[in-house]
């Protein structure tokens, strides 16, 4: 998100970012940076509670797991997370859609 408000900022234009209630888009560490977001550009937009037909990203889930990962079995969490990319991966080569990865790091010590 730090990335989107500075690109917000740069180019003088808003940028919304339309979000599902995931307990980890409403993180306390996340909420204290909302003020500082908005100021650069950036603002969070929440889809109601349970509503998956609004949210787009539940239609492309149901995707990857029928036609992209169905029937596999998984020796662990890292074998499925890898899968979960791959089966992105084609859905958007599927689709034409970019699909840009982005890695999240969480420093838990601090």
């Amino acid at each position: 998100m730090e990335r989107e408000a500075q690109e917000a900022q740069a180019s003088g234009r808003i940028r919304v970012i339309v979000q599902d209630n995931s307990s980890i888009h409403r993180a306390k560490q996340v909420k204290e940076l909302w003020r500082k977001w908005e100021s650069m550009g950036l603002y969070m937009f929440f889809l109601p509670k349970y509503c998956s037909e609004m949210n787009p990203i539940e239609l492309e889930w149901q995707h990857i797991k029928r036609d992209e990962i169905a029937g596999r079995m998984f020796e662990d969490e890292l074998d499925l997370a890898y899968a979960v990319i791959d089966g992105v991966e084609a859905r958007g080569k599927k689709r034409d859609h970019p699909v840009e990865r982005i890695k999240f790091y969480n420093d838990l010590s601090a």
